[in-house]
């Protein structure tokens, strides 16, 4: 039944030689890996107009030059991460750039700050959606963060089905979000160019004197209008998921996305300049600005329809880019080995499910609230940013090869504008992102200690010629008896065909009971030694134990092993369990961290 209910929702298995089909091309590469930073078009300029707000309305004309330096910054990043594809062609990003080039912490605080900032991509994308559905349809409000929980788990079994089915999936909303985006900026601006906007609109003229203003503030501002490039390091991260040639392909989507992303972010800010739109905690920027410029019809709910799946499943971002990190990660034996097993459908399922958890608890935590989420979001991505440029710089000073110069003076550049944003996120939302210093370092220890766990596991597993290990020179097997069975009888007669050294140990609660129990057994089964252990307190696991502990002391001497044989029967239908206590269970979870007791369970199968 399980079984069933997971193909239903997840589809069939594919086989590994399906893995080249699993591949994405430009097209579709552009919906699942870009949709995260096309969304943030979505918020990017509200993030800069509510803290111009702080001011008043006439400081709005500020975004102007803001969106301006966002954009500069865009084009250096895009520049950086172009480099980085071709020089790490098999992904990995900011986490291997790091790790190569200054070491292996810097890498950890990349690869850590990114699988963050991944959790928190699906947040915030999740949030923010749910932001623009409760926009259009105020009545839904108070139930926030359950429509975002529920959208979270539509989108994590969607990727559960595969990459490309995925990508089929998404390419549609993202590129009715292009196109809705394109439409309004054009018609809005085809409006003010003809003169039919509204009589009402009022903004300041840009050069505007603003009381007030001050450099700390407008600093807040710019790395607020940030936000608007998280997701760009994505197609870097995720190369190997491209057809071939995987480099070629990546850089043509990176530069088409960053292409998309500054016309759409200008457009939305042009516009929000214009129509002198102020921040409001119950309609978004976007709504605000297609509703001045289409009105309350079709076109405006085309808008917010769009809008709200761009935001939902820009997420998906996170879900491509999370799994790949995790298995370079555990790869390296910094994360668990279950991150580097691919699923029913060739995709990191552990990597998903894990992300959808954790932005599910993120979600509940911060009440849905996006606002909350973006400084965070925001420093967690600017971390690797500078990280994967620095990285990029000593990587050119050492090989030196042909064109290095001009190769630097990109990377260095962005490494310069990605820092300083990164201080002024820093100095300016201190009480936001202060929780960076806290978990950061603990999810670096937190690899450590993985990797320092595997290294001691892959030395104590590995076979040393000139240290062979002591020879088994014989068994002996102990199976606890409850009574005169089948089950019991199955479990004697297969200890008998490995060896003759047999104890069975039956567990009395009373004298009587334990003289009744020998004399059946001595007329059942003479020649294999009855052991009868009383217990005074109706506990069969520790006088068993103490018995175990005894004879291994003993067999060690002679280099005999111990095994314990547990009979266990398995009833027909699994709900015919809770009718049964399960002691096997019991005593096989007591006794499982014995050391050099070997502990086995022998199944007898009902048929009725």
């Amino acid at each position: 039944m399980l079984s069933s209910i997971k193909r239903l929702l997840i589809g069939r298995p594919l086989k590994s030689t399906a893995l080249g089909e699993q591949k994405l091309n430009i097209l579709k590469a552009l919906a699942i890996l870009s949709s995260d930073a096309l969304s943030s078009v979505a918020y990017g300029t509200e993030q800069i107009l509510i803290v111009l707000a702080t001011i008043g309305a006439v400081a709005f004309w500020y975004s102007i030059p803001i969106a301006v330096g966002v954009l500069f910054l865009l084009a250096a990043l895009i520049l950086s991460y172009r480099q980085i594809i071709f020089s790490y062609p098999h992904g990995g990003g900011a986490y291997v750039v790091s790790k190569e080039n200054l070491g292996v912490n810097p890498g950890l605080i990349a690869g850590g700050s990114l699988l963050v900032d991944y959790i928190l991509t699906v947040a915030v994308s999740v949030s923010a959606g749910t932001d623009a559905i409760t926009s259009a349809f105020p009545a839904l409000h108070p139930h926030t963060v359950f429509i975002a929980c529920i959208l979270v788990v539509l989108i994590t079994l969607l990727n559960l089905r595969g990459l490309t089915e995925s990508a089929t999936i998404l390419a549609y909303p993202v590129y009715l979000f292009v196109l809705a985006i394109l439409v309004l900026v054009g018609v809005g601006i085809f409006k003010i160019a003809t003169g039919h906007t509204s009589a009402s609109i009022h903004h300041a003229p840009i050069g505007a004197p603003v009381s007030g203003i001050t450099l700390f503030l407008l600093l807040r501002a710019f790395a607020s209008g940030c936000s608007a490039l998280t997701g760009v390091e994505a197609i870097s991260n995720a190369i190997p998921n491209f057809k071939d040639p995987a480099p070629n392909n990546a850089s043509k989507t990176l530069i088409l996305m960053g292409s998309l992303l500054a016309l759409l972010f200008s457009g939305i800010t042009f516009l929000a300049y214009y129509y002198g739109i102020a921040p409001k905690a119950s309609e978004t920027v976007v709504s605000q600005i297609a509703r001045e410029t289409f009105g309350r019809n079709y076109l405006y709910f085309f808008v917010q329809g769009t809008t709200a799946l761009i935001l939902v499943l820009a997420a998906n971002t996170g879900y491509s880019a999370f799994p790949q990190l995790a298995f370079n990660l555990a790869k390296d034996k910094y994360m668990p080995r279950m991150f580097t097993i691919r699923g029913d459908r060739l995709g990191y399922s552990n990597g998903i499910v894990s992300l959808g958890v954790a932005s599910i608890l993120l979600i509940i935590t911060f009440h849905g609230k996006t606002e909350h989420l973006i400084p965070l979001y925001a420093v967690g991505v600017f971390i690797p940013f500078t990280l994967s440029q620095t990285g990029m710089i000593i990587k050119w000073l050492r090989e030196k090869p042909a064109g290095w110069i001009a190769k630097l003076s990109a990377n260095f550049i962005g490494a310069l504008i990605t820092l300083t944003v990164l201080l002024i996120f820093f100095i300016t939302k201190f009480s936001q992102v202060w929780f960076v210093f806290v978990f950061l370092p603990l999810i670096v220890i937190f690899f450590h200690r993985i990797n320092t766990h595997y290294e001691a596991v892959g030395e104590q597993l590995r076979v040393d010629p000139e240290h062979p290990a002591i020879p088994i020179e014989g068994n002996v097997i102990i199976v606890p008896v409850a009574g005169i069975t089948r089950v019991v009888e199955n479990s004697i007669n297969y200890a008998k065909s490995l060896t003759d050294q047999i104890f069975a140990v039956y567990i009395s609660f009373d004298r009587e009971d334990e003289k009744r129990f020998e004399e059946k057994w001595q007329k059942w089964q003479p020649d294999v030694r009855l052991v009868t252990l009383q217990s005074h307190y109706r506990s069969v696991l520790v006088p068993l134990s103490k018995f175990i502990d005894t004879i291994e002391h003993k067999a060690s001497e002679n280099n005999y092993r111990v095994t314990v044989l547990i009979p266990q029967f398995i009833t027909k239908k699994s709900w015919h369990n809770i009718l049964h206590n399960q002691s096997s269970f019991l005593i096989r979870a007591y006794l499982i961290f014995k050391k050099r007791v070997i502990i086995s369970t022998l199944p007898y199968h009902f048929k009725k």
